[in-house]
């Protein structure tokens, strides 16, 4: 543990031209008592780190100090290609592995190129969650993502969606991070072709250290979404027919299912005489469908189902009815 610390600590004065002794302990997450030892045993060693005093004061390497303990090993190389997306590192137990990636990078570039990580995540961020939703950060996904990483066989408790827990073991293909939750492409022992699991739902997860074979055909970015597509298309169970203004045609497709209003608008006929098109489009639900027109106002009117068209014209006409009375 303390001689990855000491390394860690030579690439960062190596990658950076001074730091003071509460920067060096926010990075080791370490105390500056901590830190100044270390810099005492690395002096100790040969290491030539120099403390500059006073108030500006720092910690630096003499004359061009460099360390050659910069090689990825995999696992810092693996992370490496997450970096982007600093919440998943640290929700799957890799920030430490992709922080002694990024030094080590750091610490092999040329000094003009090492401000390289702080120009670009100064001016690029992946922020994944959905607005007004927390992400979540399921118990089990550590374990989850290191049977992925191990092409290791999962032994785990799952949650299914009609509430019953059933006890298998799956082999992991690879995780999936979608608007702040995390999915498992997984293919159970002994059973035909992968499935999408939600990791919130598995309990007592344990890493069997069995290996798999991994199914060289699998393509991940290319499976997910066709399962992704295949799940929309699967939930939008009703229909419903409307009649839409020019204003809310073009705004369907930001309060629906994107590609069915699409869809629905690429075969509508052609305008009535006050520019109006006709439409029958695909909802999951008429209580879903309700919440999504409602949004539109009088931009959209239903025609059917006559139910979905009565239950748009009370609210209307409670929400009017508001406007009536001046208010308070």
């Amino acid at each position: 543990m303390r001689a990855a610390r000491l390394i860690r600590l030579v690439l960062l004065l190596q990658s950076r031209r001074s730091m003071t002794a509460g920067e060096l302990a926010a990075e080791l997450e370490v105390s500056e008592r901590t830190v100044a030892r270390d810099v005492a045993a690395l002096s100790e060693a040969g290491v030539p780190v120099y403390a500059d005093r006073g108030r500006a004061g720092g910690y630096r390497l003499l004359g061009g100090y460099r360390t050659r303990l910069t090689g990825l090993d995999r696992d810092e190389a693996e992370a490496l290609f997450l970096s982007g997306v600093p919440s998943a590192l640290r929700d799957m137990g890799l920030a430490d592995t992709a922080s002694a990636a990024r030094l080590k990078l750091a610490a092999a570039l040329r000094p003009e190129l090492r401000d390289a990580e702080h120009s670009a995540a100064g001016r690029f961020h992946l922020d994944a969650p959905h607005w007004w939703q927390a992400p979540e950060t399921p118990e089990a996904l550590p374990l989850v993502a290191e049977a992925v990483w191990a092409e290791s066989t999962l032994s785990a408790d799952y949650r299914r969606g009609d509430g019953r827990t059933v006890t298998r073991v799956w082999e992991p293909h690879g995780l999936v991070l979608k608007a702040g939750a995390w999915y498992l492409a997984a293919r159970p022992v002994g059973a035909a072709g992968h499935r999408i699991y939600r990791v919130a739902r598995f309990s007592a997860a344990a890493v069997t250290g069995e290996p798999f074979a991994r199914d060289p055909e699998f393509d991940l970015p290319a499976f997910w979404a066709e399962r992704a597509a295949a799940f929309a298309r699967s939930i939008l169970r009703e229909s419903v027919r409307l009649r839409l203004t020019a204003a809310g045609a073009r705004q369907l497709r930001r309060h629906t299912d994107r590609t069915a209003a699409d869809e629905a608008l690429a075969a509508a006929g052609p305008p009535d005489e006050r520019g109006r098109v006709t439409v029958t489009l695909p909802v999951e639900s008429l209580d879903v469908a309700f919440e999504q027109l409602l949004t539109l106002g009088p931009e959209v009117e239903v025609l059917g189902p006559e139910a979905l068209r009565t239950r748009l014209a009370r609210a209307a006409e409670r929400t009017a009815a508001l406007y009536r009375s001046p208010g308070t």
